[in-house]
């Protein structure tokens, strides 16, 4: 698994599998959020297997699939409360990290600087100052 660091309690990844799961309990992760649409992955990878997977390990999993189409406000909300309420670390995954990544940079534009984004998003390894307009267009109520 390439797990990724963009918080100290957010985290990204690509696609992970069931067999991935019980690495993620020990690591001290509480919730996975699938951000993967099922349409792009095979029946073993997709939401109801990983989830299933991810419960049986007593892990809270939530489901966001995540496109161009779909990232919108509710969907980031989603996102950002579920972060909030988590006791512990919460992994977003979905094909290579850029939409947990992006989903999670939209929804902490109201709480965050531009700067503060791109730089936990850059300490993960994913450039979001293509994004910056639009963070700061958030920010400002846009």
């Amino acid at each position: 698994m390439d797990i990724r660091q963009i918080t100290p309690r957010y985290f990204v990844a690509p696609q992970i599998s069931a067999e991935d799961v019980a690495a993620l309990a020990d690591a001290g992760f509480t919730h996975v959020i699938c951000n993967r649409p099922d349409a792009e992955v095979p029946p073993s990878h997709q939401a109801d297997a990983i989830g299933d997977a991810v419960t049986a390990a007593g892990l809270t999993f939530v489901v966001n699939p995540l496109t161009h189409d779909t990232m919108t406000p509710d969907r980031c909300a989603l996102q950002r409360k579920t972060l909030e309420e988590a006791p512990g670390k919460v992994l977003a995954y979905c094909a290579s990290g850029t939409r947990s990544t992006v989903c999670w940079s939209l929804g902490h534009a109201d709480t965050l600087t531009v700067d503060e984004i791109v730089n936990a998003a850059a300490q993960g390894g994913y450039d979001m100052r293509p994004l910056a307009p639009r963070i700061a267009s958030l920010a400002s109520g846009g």
